[in-house]
C-alpha cells in the first residue's frame, strides 16, 4: 500500500502578478481547486483573477496545496480549416 500524495504549497506573498492553482480545503470536507493570477496578498488573505473575471478571496489558513502554473496561451480563433478561395 503506497502513502496518499501530500499536497505541497509553493506560492509565497512574492508571486503576486503570477498565475497558480490553489487547493482550499471545504469547511464540509473535501477540497476546491481555484486557478487565477494572484493579484494580492495581505493580512492572510489571498485575491486570484480568474480567467473569466472574477476574483476570488481566500484565507491562507485555508490552502491545502498550491503551485505556480504556466500563463495561459492566448486565445486562438477557430478557423473553417480551408484556405482562403479566389472567388
Amino acid at each position: 500500500m503506497g502513502s496518499a500524495p501530500r499536497l505541497r504549497s509553493e506560492l509565497t506573498p512574492d508571486h503576486v502578478g503570477r498565475r497558480a492553482n490553489v487547493r482550499l480545503r471545504l469547511p464540509g470536507g473535501g477540497f476546491q481547486d481555484i486557478v487565477g493570477v494572484l493579484e494580492s496578498w495581505q493580512d492572510g488573505l489571498l485575491r486570484l483573477r480568474r480567467r473569466d473575471g472574477t476574483v476570488a478571496e481566500v484565507t491562507a489558513d485555508d490552502v491545502a496545496g498550491s503551485r505556480i502554473v504556466p500563463q495561459q496561451p492566448p486565445t486562438r480563433r477557430r478557423g473553417t480549416g480551408r484556405p482562403p478561395t479566389d472567388g
